[in-house]
């Protein structure tokens, strides 16, 4: 399904809307360039899991976590290059422990589970707008 938001805000509380739907186990995988949005939507979606301490994007810690109604790993798969790269992450051993969040999922796509969930962000027409493609879950 394909959303319009129009600020930064609107962003977060479409993730908000999402983060209602899941269940505790979920891989939701980003997929979009720089500056999208990638660190809102996961903002928004911490806020609708009743986490408000704050979220960053975690470029050089690699994983990042957010205990919410359920534990949230924050991951940034930018500088992930080969699978040795993404298994000295530890990512496989967070699978099915907590709701996995991962920006720069174009680098570890092969590695992705079946039943991920696809946010793709773009830019929309103006530069606060962003087109946002949801798939593998029913808002």
């Amino acid at each position: 399904m394909e959303y319009i938001t129009h600020s930064v805000e609107e962003t977060e509380n479409l993730a908000s809307k999402l983060a209602k739907k899941l269940k505790g186990t979920e891989v939701i995988a980003f997929f979009g360039g720089l500056g999208m949005g990638k660190t809102a939507f996961t903002r928004g979606l911490c806020k609708g899991l009743n986490y408000f301490d704050g979220v960053q994007s975690p470029t050089f810690s690699l994983v990042n976590q957010y205990n919410a109604d359920y534990t949230v790993y924050h991951f940034d798969m930018y500088r992930i290059n080969t699978y040795d790269d993404l298994y000295s992450t530890g990512f496989f051993d967070y699978l099915d422990t907590g709701i996995l969040v991962i920006e720069w999922s174009e680098n570890i796509e092969n590695a992705l589970p079946d039943d991920y969930i696809s946010v793709e962000i773009e830019k929309g027409e103006n530069d606060d707008d962003r087109i946002i493609k949801i798939e593998g879950i029913e808002l």
